[in-house]
């Protein structure tokens, strides 16, 4: 029985993907989804080629146009602007592009 339960719990337990968010992180999750999955995950400005989905982006080696993923980068991109992304410079307080931030550092 004591096997059944802990691989019953075990079984639970993997089926979470990650962690729950930080306040910080759950912060940037709802200014991604405010200001970023317009584009980011809708495209419904139905641009082409379709902007990338970009959660998760800094946990992976490079950005999707190759660029480092770095928070450096990542904030450079969306204070200046890129391509067609236009420059979100003012829009964002301090700690909301670090929240922004630790939200893009989770997958």
């Amino acid at each position: 029985m004591a096997t059944l339960v802990l691989g019953i719990t075990a079984a639970a337990v993997g089926c979470h993907k990650q962690s729950p968010l930080t306040a910080q992180q759950a912060e940037g999750q709802m200014l991604f989804n405010e200001r970023c999955a317009h584009c980011h995950l809708e495209n419904d400005l139905n641009l082409k080629p379709a902007p990338p989905d970009i959660r998760g982006a800094l946990t992976r080696g490079a950005l999707p146009d190759g660029a480092p993923a770095t928070d450096l980068e990542v904030r450079r991109i969306v204070l200046n602007g890129k391509n067609k992304m236009p420059s979100f410079s003012g829009r964002f307080t301090e700690p909301q592009m670090e929240a922004l931030l630790a939200f893009l550092h989770t997958s």
